[in-house]
């Protein structure tokens, strides 16, 4: 983790799937290792919250939230570490889900 600390995204194509879902296609890079990958994206509206700097009102602000998921073969970006369980079986499998829960802030 200390050589490879950061997981980035970078989208360059969404396709409308839905009223509020998405599929954001780009560049997924873990340890180094980039893949095309695909996020499957749901808009989950937006909304006004108070919002305070310093003491002082400064909202409402608006919030919009997001929900991502996509699923990975984590050997893909050169994760093979793997140990066995006392009683059999192993501790991290191959076939991994990536869940991203975003809330973004206007900035007016």
């Amino acid at each position: 983790m200390d050589h490879h600390p950061q997981i980035t995204f970078a989208g360059n194509q969404v396709e409308v799937k839905g009223e509020h879902d998405y599929a954001v296609t780009g560049d997924l890079t873990i340890r180094g290792v980039t893949r095309k990958a695909t996020l499957n994206v749901n808009y989950l509206g937006q909304w006004g919250t108070p919002w305070w700097e310093d003491g002082v009102d400064k909202g409402p602000k608006t919030r919009a939230g997001f929900l991502a998921t996509t699923h990975i073969n984590r050997q893909d970006f050169g994760v093979s570490w793997q140990d066995t369980l006392d009683r059999g079986g192993i501790v991290v499998g191959n076939e991994i889900d990536i869940v991203i829960d975003v809330e973004a802030v206007l900035e007016e």
